[in-house]
């Protein structure tokens, strides 16, 4: 399946030591023979996986409407924060 056209948005993420070794030994062993010309296009993958799963689990399959860049408050949720949604989702 070809991989949709990227456009100008990025998120970034930080992989602890081993998963980011893990990922350049799956690229490195089988990267080319699963799709995956570079560590971005198998994260990618995943998380396009990821966002089907919890689409169909919370949302009937749905996407929900997109939030643009700027719409989520940056970093890390407050103890509060984690605390309160853990209090809602035992």
């Amino acid at each position: 399946m070809p991989l949709p056209k990227r456009d100008d948005n990025s998120i970034s993420a930080k992989f602890t030591k081993d998963d980011a070794e893990q990922i350049r030994a799956v690229l490195k062993n089988v990267g080319l023979a699963e799709g995956y010309g570079s560590a971005n296009d198998f994260v990618e993958a995943a998380v396009r996986r990821e966002l089907r799963r919890v689409q169909r689990k919370y949302n009937g399959g749905q996407p929900w409407p997109g939030i643009p860049a700027g719409g989520l408050r940056p970093g890390r949720r407050t103890r509060e924060e984690t605390a309160r949604h853990e209090d809602h989702h035992p």
